[in-house]
């Protein structure tokens, strides 16, 4: 959940589907950095990933790279899926 100054909140998630997994697998740098600090940066770089998993066919990680004058976080996201459903992640306001 991300809550800007006036208040307004954001939410970065994914709906599950049948037949595919998404999940935050790792967390680069110090969310606090991101508290009360304007955002200079914010990207998102996506890719697919060797197919070195079992579980699913396809697979694509996704990372969001914030940057402050405090600092810098990464997020790391990896979808797995059959190949027929979305392997994304969702950045919405509420």
């Amino acid at each position: 959940m991300f809550v800007t100054t006036d208040g307004e909140r954001y939410r970065m998630y994914h709906e599950q589907a049948c037949c595919e997994r998404v999940s935050l697998e790792d967390i680069v740098g110090d969310l606090q950095d991101l508290v009360g600090s304007e955002i200079l940066i914010a990207e998102e770089v996506e890719g697919e990933s060797p197919t070195d998993f079992e579980e699913y066919e396809s697979h694509t990680w996704t990372f969001y790279k914030f940057a402050t004058r405090k600092g810098y976080v990464d997020l790391r996201w990896l979808g797995s899926s059959n190949g027929y459903y979305s392997e994304g992640v969702s950045f919405c306001k509420e």
